[in-house]
C-alpha cells in the first residue's frame, strides 16, 4: 500500500529539483520511492548513480556542497507516469542475472486516433522497470543509445552485480635466505646441470624474519536485479603457529604477525612448518631432511630416491632409484626408471612409464597413456593402460590392454586381456563401458518436435499477417502512409480528413498486425534456441555413439563380464572422461557396479564381444 506521507519525510522538492533527507538513506528512502513509482509517477531527469548510491550504497561518493555537506539531489521534477505512454514499454525478459528487452519503433494516437511515431524516455524506462521489479543495475547509457537509435533489436538493459569475493589469508616469504632446494641449476641454454644446486644449505641469523601472514580481506556484497544485496564468501583464516617450526617462533607486533628465527642456523623445510636448527644432515635423492617437497618450472631427473610422503612437482620427471613418495607430471612425460612403491604417479596430460614393479600405488594420468609391467594391488587410469602382468589392481581407462590379469577389477570402452584369472579370495572382473542413449534419443525427438511446432505455429502467424494487410483499407493505408512518413506525398488540408477516416478504419487491424509481429519474433527466437539444444545433443550422441569391445584369449578361472551402461549426458560426460576420477571415487565406481548386464561367466574358454557385433545379432 501506499505511504505518501513515508514520501514526504524523506523525499523534498525543491526550487532547483528533487532531494532527498541525507538522514533518510537506505531502506527509508527505498520505501518513499517506492510509493512513489507505485503511485504512477515518475523522477524527470533522473540522476540514477545518485539514486542507486542513495539506496544501495553502490557506486561514486554522493557530492558535497561548498561546505562539505553530503548533497542528495535525485532528479529535477516528479511527472505523474499517463497510462498511455506506459503502454509502450514491453515485458522484459529475465534470466541469468541480466534482464533484455526489445526495442523496436513505438507510436502513440493523435487526438483524432490516428497512430503517430513516438519515443521511449529514459526516466519513464527506469519507472518501468521498477514495476517490473528491476531496482538495481540498469545500463542508462546503452538504454539512451537504443532510444536514440530507434532502431529495433534486443538488448541487455540491466545486470546483476555479482559480489566481489574477498582474498583469504596467506603467507609470504619476508627473506630472501629461506629457499632450499635441490633441483638442478637451470643454465643459460635452458639445459639441467645435475651437479648443481640453486640452495642447497640455507643459513638464517637470530631475529630474521622469515614468514609474514597476510590477514584475510572481506570482500564486497554484490546486487541482484531487485535490489537484495548479495554477500560474498567469507575467506578463510589462517594460523600462523602452524607454519612454526622448531627453532622459530610467532611475534605478533602492531605492523602484523611474523615467524622469527630464535637463534642462529640453518633453515629446513617439511611441509608448511619452517625451522632452524643447528646442523643440517644432507642425503642424496628427495627427503624431509634434504629438499623438502619440490615444486619445479621445467625437467627433472633424480638418481637418487624418493622417499614416503614426499612431492616431486615438474614436467618431465625422470627418477633412476626407487620411488616410495608421489611423483606429479604437469604435462611431460614420467619414467621411472626402476620401482613405484606405496607412493603415487600423476600426470595431468602426458604418459606414465614404469619400468620395474608397481606396487600398492596409485598411477593416473588424466590425458595419456599408462606403461606398467608388473602392477600389484594399485588403483590405474589413464585414457590408455597397457600392463604385462597386473595383480589385485582396479583399472579405469578408455582403452585397456594386459598380457596378465589376475584379480583384478577392470572398466574401459575397449578391454584386450591375453589370460585373466581369479586370485586367492580376490574375483576377476571386467566391466564395458557401453553408451546408453535411450534419454538422449527421446530428449533429441522430444526438441526436434516441438522446434517444427515452433515453425508451424510461426507460418500461422504469417498467413494471418498476410490475410489482415490484404484488406483494402489496410493495404491503401500502409501505402499512403508510407509515403507520407517519407516526404513523398504532402496531403492538402482537404485530403487529410479523408485520411484520418482510412487510418481508423485500419487501425484495429494494424494493431492486430503488430500482436502477430511480436508473436512470431517471440517464436523464432525460441525456435533458435531449441535448434541450438538440438545440434549439442546430437554432436555429445556421435561422441559416445562409438563401438567399445571386450577380447580376453584364454579364461583361467572363475570370471565375469558385464556391460555397465554409461549415459552421454552423465556427469562424467560432463567432466570430460570417465577415468579422470580420484582413486577413493574410482574404488566407490568399481564396488558398485549397479544396473551391468551380464555378458559372460564362467571359468574356461574364451571372451569376444563387441556392440557392433551386438548390433549384427
Amino acid at each position: 500500500m501506499s505511504n505518501p506521507a513515508a514520501a514526504e519525510a524523506c523525499i523534498a522538492r525543491q526550487a532547483d529539483g528533487i532531494y532527498c533527507d541525507v538522514a533518510a538513506l537506505g531502506p527509508a528512502l527505498l520505501a518513499a520511492v517506492d510509493d512513489i513509482l507505485l503511485g504512477n509517477q515518475y523522477f524527470s531527469g533522473l540522476d540514477y548513480p545518485v539514486l542507486i548510491k542513495a539506496l544501495f550504497g553502490h557506486g561514486p561518493e554522493l557530492p558535497r556542497n561548498a561546505r562539505g555537506e553530503t548533497v542528495v539531489r535525485l532528479a529535477d521534477d516528479i511527472q505523474p507516469f499517463d497510462p498511455a505512454r506506459r503502454e509502450l514499454y514491453r515485458a522484459v525478459r529475465i534470466a541469468d542475472g541480466q534482464a533484455e528487452y526489445y526495442f523496436e519503433p513505438v507510436f502513440l494516437p493523435d487526438p483524432e486516433g490516428v497512430e503517430q511515431p513516438s519515443r521511449l524516455d529514459i526516466d519513464e524506462f527506469i519507472a518501468d522497470m521498477w514495476m517490473k521489479g528491476i531496482r538495481f543495475g540498469i545500463d542508462v547509457a546503452g538504454v539512451r543509445d537504443a532510444i536514440a537509435t530507434g532502431a529495433a533489436g534486443r538488448i541487455v538493459v540491466a545486470r546483476r552485480l555479482p559480489p566481489r569475493p574477498g582474498e583469504d589469508a596467506r603467507v609470504v616469504e619476508v627473506s630472501n635466505e629461506l629457499h632450499r632446494s635441490d633441483a638442478p641449476r637451470q643454465l643459460a641454454n635452458g639445459k639441467l646441470d645435475l651437479m648443481s644446486f640453486q640452495n642447497r644449505f640455507p643459513q638464517v641469523q637470530r631475529g630474521t624474519r622469515l614468514l609474514r601472514k597476510l590477514p584475510r580481506v572481506q570482500g564486497e556484497p554484490g546486487f541482484d536485479l531487485s535490489g537484495i544485496a548479495l554477500a560474498p564468501e567469507l575467506p578463510l583464516d589462517l594460523e600462523l603457529s602452524d607454519w612454526s617450526g622448531p627453532g622459530t617462533t610467532v611475534d605478533r607486533i602492531a605492523e602484523g604477525e611474523f615467524v622469527l628465527a630464535l637463534q642462529d642456523g640453518f633453515l629446513n623445510v617439511e611441509g608448511n612448518r619452517i625451522s632452524v636448527g643447528d646442523k643440517i644432515v644432507s642425503h642424496d635423492g628427495v627427503s624431509a631432511r634434504t629438499t623438502g617437497n619440490l615444486q619445479l618450472e621445467g625437467d627433472y631427473e633424480e638418481f637418487g630416491e624418493v622417499q614416503e610422503n614426499r612431492v616431486v612437482e615438474g614436467e618431465s620427471i625422470t627418477v633412476h632409484a626407487d620411488v616410495f613418495g608421489n611423483v606429479v607430471s604437469r604435462g611431460g612425460v614420467v619414467r621411472l626408471k626402476r620401482n613405484l612403491m606405496g607412493g603415487s604417479a600423476r600426470n595431468s596430460d602426458g604418459p606414465i612409464v614404469v619400468a620395474g614393479v608397481a606396487s600398492n600405488a596409485t598411477i593416473q594420468s588424466a590425458n595419456g597413456e599408462v606403461t606398467l609391467q608388473r602392477a600389484e594391488n594399485c588403483i590405474i587410469s589413464g585414457s590408455r593402460v597397457s600392463i604385462v602382468e597386473a595383480l589385485n589392481c582396479e583399472i579405469v581407462a578408455d582403452v585397456v590392454e594386459i598380457s596378465q590379469a589376475e584379480g583384478c577389477a577392470i572398466v574401459a570402452r575397449r578391454i584386450a586381456i591375453e589370460r585373466a584369472a581369479p586370485r586367492g579370495h580376490s574375483e576377476m572382473r571386467v566391466f564395458v563401458l557401453r553408451p546408453d542413449c535411450t534419454r538422449i534419443d527421446a530428449a533429441i525427438g522430444m526438441i526436434r518436435e516441438r522446434v517444427g511446432q515452433f515453425g508451424e505455429l510461426a507460418g500461422r502467424r504469417r498467413a494471418a499477417m498476410g490475410t489482415l494487410a490484404a484488406q483494402p483499407e489496410v493495404a491503401s493505408y500502409v501505402r499512403l502512409a508510407g509515403r507520407v512518413r517519407k516526404g513523398e506525398l504532402v496531403l492538402t488540408p482537404e485530403q487529410q480528413p479523408a485520411f484520418r477516416k482510412l487510418a481508423a478504419a485500419a487501425a484495429p487491424a494494424l494493431k492486430q498486425m503488430a500482436t502477430l509481429s511480436q508473436e512470431i519474433k517471440d517464436v523464432e527466437t525460441e525456435q533458435q534456441s531449441g535448434m541450438a539444444l538440438l545440434e549439442r545433443l546430437q554432436a555429445q550422441r556421435a561422441q559416445h555413439s562409438g563401438t567399445v569391445s571386450v577380447a580376453i584369449g584364454q579364461v583361467a578361472g572363475e570370471l565375469t563380464v558385464r556391460a555397465l551402461d554409461v549415459e552421454p549426458d552423465s556427469a562424467d560426460a560432463e567432466r570430460g572422461n570417465h577415468y579422470n576420477l580420484a582413486p577413493r571415487e574410482i574404488k566407490a565406481r568399481l564396488r558398485e557396479a549397479s544396473g551391468a548386464e551380464l555378458l559372460f561367466a564362467g571359468g574356461s574358454g574364451s571372451v569376444s564381444w563387441s556392440t557392433a557385433e551386438a548390433a549384427v545379432a
